[in-house]
């Protein structure tokens, strides 16, 4: 049996290596997602080394191996098809999902897992545009932009959301905005490299959000409509 913590370190590792393009995780970051000291983190890194689960060379961070990848996909599975369950039986609002699925992820066995994916119709995406893996382990990551580096003119439909704090969740909720949305950039100003503003229509309605908000929003380009 795999322990509650190994299953958390390795998820943590995972999304960090995939955040940082596949370079190896540093130890404060994954000190800092954990909310534990970078001594434990260092600690615990050696404990999953000696089980084969990651490659960890000091001052240079941890990578997964291939069985360490497998685990992580796994978990990653639970989380992401229980949040969706959770959205779409339950009702709960994809900014209520996220403390659930982490306590449920390693409770639930994957056959019953197996068996949410079969009734979800084996789904794609969670509630957040995040890719689900599959039940072979394989993973298909969509091909999305963030908005932020979207022009004027282009036709976008809301496809992925990159930060998944209830805080935000709920901004984009009450601005309309939620996985499937299509829109329109009709005005860009960017005066700085980190800052401005990018204006969309949406639904006839135009509204405005600063660069940093619209770089965690990753969409699909749309095709012009004919005329």
């Amino acid at each position: 049996m795999v322990s509650l913590t190994v299953e958390n370190y390795v998820k943590q590792i995972y999304q960090i290596c995939g955040e940082a393009g596949g370079r190896p995780a540093a130890t404060g970051k994954i000190a800092v997602a954990l909310s534990v000291s970078p001594g434990t983190v260092t600690s615990m890194l050696k404990t999953l080394s000696d089980s084969h689960l990651v490659s960890y060379v000091p001052y240079e961070g941890v990578r997964l191996t291939p069985a360490g990848t497998v685990l992580a996909l796994r978990i990653l599975r639970r989380h992401r098809l229980i949040e969706l369950f959770l959205v779409n039986v339950l009702g709960m609002n994809w900014d209520e999902v996220h403390d659930e699925a982490e306590n449920l992820e390693h409770a639930v066995s994957d056959q019953l897992v197996d068996l949410i994916d079969k009734f979800l119709g084996y789904p794609n995406v969670d509630p957040h545009g995040d890719p689900i893996p599959k039940a072979d382990g394989s993973l298909e990551s969509p091909d999305a932009q963030s908005l932020a580096t979207c022009e004027v003119g282009e036709r976008f439909r809301f496809s992925r959301v990159i930060d998944q704090s209830p805080e935000f969740l709920r901004y984009l909720s009450g601005s309309g905005l939620g996985i499937g949305t299509e829109g329109e950039v009709v005005a860009v100003d960017y005066k700085l490299t980190d800052a401005g503003t990018v204006t969309i229509t949406v639904s006839g309605e135009k509204m405005t959000l600063a660069r940093g908000l619209a770089a965690k929003i990753l969409v699909d380009k749309q095709l012009p409509s004919s005329a």
